[in-house]
């Protein structure tokens, strides 16, 4: 169903668009709306998945995702669905609370471990290299940040 990947695609772009602005400058405005509607719409996705694709069964998502699992890496084993799961709680628990030091720093690791995940190993065609893509600017910009604070 259309609306379970192009849900899934403004969420990625969300993510990835609050994540660069945050590199960029102290967390603005812009960057908190990208980052909260980038969850809704990643919320979106879930309900529609589990109505469209699973018939609201957590079973059903779990084998499902065992299957896609199995034909990427020859391991059939469902346990992604709950880091998807963990995924969702820890974006919401992010946009719910302030942001701080260390969670600051777990959360991005995380969501830019499943970003990889969902748009290079998972994904196909255009949205692989365009999730490589992202993925790697994200990482020069998060770099080149990085380096200068040292130098000040």
């Amino acid at each position: 169903m259309a609306v379970t990947l192009w849900t899934v695609r403004i969420a990625a772009l969300f993510y990835a668009a609050s994540v660069a602005l945050q590199l960029r400058q102290e967390p603005s405005r812009l960057a908190r709306a990208f980052w909260i509607l980038g969850l809704i719409f990643f919320l979106i996705h879930v309900a529609a998945a589990f109505h469209y694709h699973h018939g609201w069964s957590h079973t059903a998502a779990y084998l499902d995702t065992a299957r896609q699992t199995g034909e990427m890496f020859g391991i059939y084993w469902g346990g992604g669905l709950y880091l998807n799961y963990l995924f969702g709680l820890v974006w919401l628990a992010d946009a719910v609370w302030r942001w701080s030091g260390w969670r600051k720093v777990a959360t991005h690791v995380f969501m830019a471990f499943l970003f990889f995940n969902a748009t290079v190993v998972f994904g196909n065609g255009a949205v692989r290299w365009i999730g490589l893509m992202v993925s790697i600017g994200l990482f020069v910009q998060w770099w080149k940040k990085r380096t200068e604070s040292r130098h000040l």
